[in-house]
């Protein structure tokens, strides 16, 4: 099959773009290679000199709209995970991260998108026919783990500077939901939240939540659900990944699921700081895996996209080997038509499933 489309517009619904920022320090309106240089010689993190995320990498690979979060983990004392020693100081370091998604905004780099018709002027510019280098990059904020809520009055002041999305659970327990490698139901704090968010018309990201959780929060919300970033059990055996059973709750909802693109999701049996793409094999195609794994659940190409996690505290040592950068995502156009992909599959793919999902459910906030 010949894809002669090039460029294709593509949304990615999973970024730590603040995180990198804020945490890593990483000027992210700089070239690539610039971010990677002056990190060379650093050793505080395995992925120093490894990025794979920049604005203009976004730019470069038409990512014109991507799913951004704010990240800020609560652990109690007991807690052998790194995050902060309360729900207010986890609250603070989010706010940090908004001041960046500010300062981005002003500089004219990134432009929120918070109902439909931001979401549509944004379209209408990326798509004018003009070259998009200078373009800002939209985003819709997301939470990833709700521990910095300090209160539901908290999600209310979220809700009013553009919030959009929040996964309640991250890694191990949570002050809502339990998460990645851990267990248990949600508390009756978990189920208000859940309440709270639907009544606002929030989306909830269903990645990261346990079993227990995931199974609770698909009974309690009504609302609109996506997994921003989730791969398949089926294919590497562990928690992280939803089951076929999952998977079919999801699509059962109407949701849509974004291929994650860290190397352990991947493929099995890798060992973080050991294994490397080469040595396991880890590329492109193997991601597709996932993808074709969840239109074979679904019958269709209409609830999966991209939801990449790049630069998501792993760089190009814990991602498929033959990604250098973002701007390659457009590889999978190509190799999903080689997979014998309709063209009308591959746009929904590469940004046609997450945009109907978000018109869908921006489709209820004016302003």
């Amino acid at each position: 099959m010949c894809f002669k489309r090039k460029n294709m517009f593509i949304i990615d619904a999973h970024l730590d773009l603040s995180m990198n920022a804020m945490e890593w320090n990483r000027d992210l309106r700089q070239p690539i290679e610039a971010i990677n240089a002056r990190e060379k010689g650093m050793d505080d993190k395995p992925d120093r000199a490894k990025a794979t995320v920049s604005l203009p990498e976004l730019r470069k690979g038409n990512i014109g709209l991507v799913v951004a979060t704010q990240i800020a983990r609560y652990v109690a004392p007991d807690n052998p995970l790194p995050g902060w020693h309360s729900p207010e100081q986890a609250w603070a370091h989010t706010q940090a991260q908004l001041a960046w998604y500010r300062a981005m905004e002003a500089a004219g780099e990134m432009t929120q998108i918070v109902d439909l018709a931001s979401l549509e002027n944004h379209l209408a510019l990326w798509n004018d026919g003009s070259s998009n280098a200078h373009k800002p990059v939209g985003f819709v904020l997301s939470l990833e783990g709700a521990d910095s809520l300090v209160s539901l009055e908290h999600l209310e002041i979220a809700w009013n500077y553009g919030l959009r999305a929040i996964g309640p659970a991250h890694y191990g327990p949570g002050r809502y939901a339990n998460g990645t490698d851990a267990t248990g139901k949600m508390g009756k704090n978990g189920v208000d939240l859940l309440k709270k968010m639907e009544s606002l018309g929030m989306i909830l990201d269903a990645t990261h939540l346990c079993d227990d959780a995931f199974w609770q929060a698909m009974e309690h919300f009504n609302g609109a659900v996506w997994a921003s970033h989730n791969n398949c059990r089926e294919l590497v055996p562990h928690n992280r990944q939803f089951s076929d059973e999952q998977l079919r709750e999801l699509i059962r909802r109407d949701a849509v699921i974004g291929a994650a693109f860290d190397a352990w999701m991947i493929v099995p049996d890798w060992v973080r700081q050991v294994s490397t793409p080469k040595a396991m094999d880890c590329n492109l195609d193997k991601v597709l895996r996932h993808v074709d794994h969840i239109c074979q659940l679904a019958g269709n190409a209409l609830h999966v996209g991209i939801g990449s996690d790049l630069d998501g505290a792993f760089g190009k040592e814990q991602c498929p080997y033959d990604l250098e950068t973002i701007a390659d995502l457009q590889k999978l156009g190509p190799m999903l038509a080689a997979r014998g992909y309709s063209a009308q599959d591959i746009e929904n793919v590469m940004h046609g499933n997450w945009l109907r999902f978000l018109r869908r459910a921006l489709l209820v906030i004016g302003y």
